[in-house]
């Protein structure tokens, strides 16, 4: 079994049945953060120690108080991890259920598992724990795999991306369709490109271009 695990999570309640379950099933070690840039410090300090940790669970999500700091979020741990440690296990425990954000984290990230948050997650934690490291087989919820196979729950595609992508390089909306022309990009009119970045700020939960381009590149995308 793993010997050194960190959490990374922003509520005790949380953090407190994720350790004991670690317990449970034989983890020795277990440390927790609940700001981004204390999991990234300790990280640091056992390389620096010579013992490394040997999984994250980390959730995506933290929420903004008083504290200034430089990880805002789940996923730029993660982007940060796989640079300064690529060999650490990461299981994500969060409570997104956006398809094309789950796969990021996957394809992006090469993340082993993915712990949906909810009754049953504490068990389908352990399981995803034995599976990681009795099988080395990466791990998804079951209620969320389905959505990772059906083709028609709705989804951001490429011709999204790129117009995401587009928009973080400085192309300005109103310029967009004489990109996309140039791009080979099709559709490309003005008012496509208006109903896909409506779609896209909905999608996200983005009050603005601006706030959708930070969110994007976040999770990887822009």
């Amino acid at each position: 079994m793993f010997k050194k695990v960190l959490i990374a999570e922003d509520f005790d309640s949380i953090n407190l049945a994720v350790m004991q379950a670690l317990k449970e099933i034989g983890v020795t070690e277990v440390e927790h953060a609940k700001y981004c840039d204390d999991a990234q410090l300790k990280i640091l300090k056992a390389n620096l120690d010579q013992q490394p940790f040997d999984l994250l669970i980390s959730d995506l999500s933290f929420k903004a108080d008083h504290r200034k700091v430089t990880i805002e979020s789940g996923d730029q741990l993660i982007a940060w991890v796989k640079k300064q440690q690529p060999d650490l296990k990461i299981i994500v425990h969060s409570v997104e259920e956006k398809r094309y954000h789950i796969q990021s984290l996957f394809q992006n990230y090469d993340i082993d598992g993915f712990v949906s948050k909810g009754r049953k997650s504490i068990e389908q934690l352990k399981c995803a724990i034995h599976k990681l490291f009795e099988e080395e087989t990466k791990y998804i919820s079951p209620e969320i795999a389905h959505l990772l196979q059906d083709k028609n729950v709705t989804e951001i595609d490429d011709f999204d991306v790129e117009l995401i992508r587009q928009l973080s390089l400085g192309v300005p909306q109103e310029k967009m369709d004489l990109k996309f022309k140039e791009l080979g990009i099709t559709p490309n009119s003005k008012s496509t490109i208006e109903k896909r970045l409506g779609k896209l700020k909905d999608y996200f939960k983005a009050n603005n271009t601006i706030h959708l381009i930070a969110i994007a590149k976040d999770m990887g995308i822009a």
